[in-house]
């Protein structure tokens, strides 16, 4: 029988991690997906041809709930304290490495719902305004990808704690 090696509190802390960067991502993609939505369904009652170019909002808030998937799988699957010592710089990588991920997106996610309901909004009424929508929505995803990126490097340092 292997035994626990390493701390035996830091698990608790990587798995905290995980749960973070889903959760936190999911809420920022829930609210966009929902603010914008209702954007489109408004915009689409006066304008019923636009609401598939109106969809934009929609599917950019639910690909930050995909980020905090990709960081929350990375994290569990750093996290065998039986196959190699789990120590608690492990557990705070992780940890640090979810919570950049998930708030990261749930802040992207409230930028894109805010912006989406006003933005499709307001294409309805004049065309020229969809392509600032979309570089606004453009630099509001990338808060999201700039906290995947910054998730990913942290969870790589666990692990460095102590040469083995």
């Amino acid at each position: 029988m292997t035994t626990f090696s390493g701390d035996e509190t830091a698990p608790f802390f990587g798995f905290l991690g995980a749960a973070a960067a889903l959760v936190f991502s999911c809420m920022g993609a829930a609210y966009g997906t929902a603010k914008s939505g209702v954007g489109v369904a408004s915009m689409g009652v006066m304008r019923p041809e636009l609401v598939m170019k109106s969809i934009v909002p929609v599917v950019m808030a639910g690909v930050l709930g995909i980020y905090g998937l990709i960081i929350a799988v990375i994290i569990s699957t750093g996290i065998n304290p039986k196959a190699k010592s789990y120590y608690l710089f492990d557990g705070y990588a992780h940890l640090s490495s979810g919570l950049a991920c998930g708030l990261a997106g749930l802040s992207a996610g409230m930028a894109i719902g805010i912006v989406g309901d006003a933005g499709v909004r307001a294409n309805a009424q004049q065309p020229k305004l969809f392509v600032g929508m979309i570089l606004i929505l453009i630099f509001a995803e990338a808060l999201a990808l700039y906290g995947l990126i910054v998730g990913i490097i942290l969870s790589s340092r666990a692990g460095q704690s102590r040469a083995e």
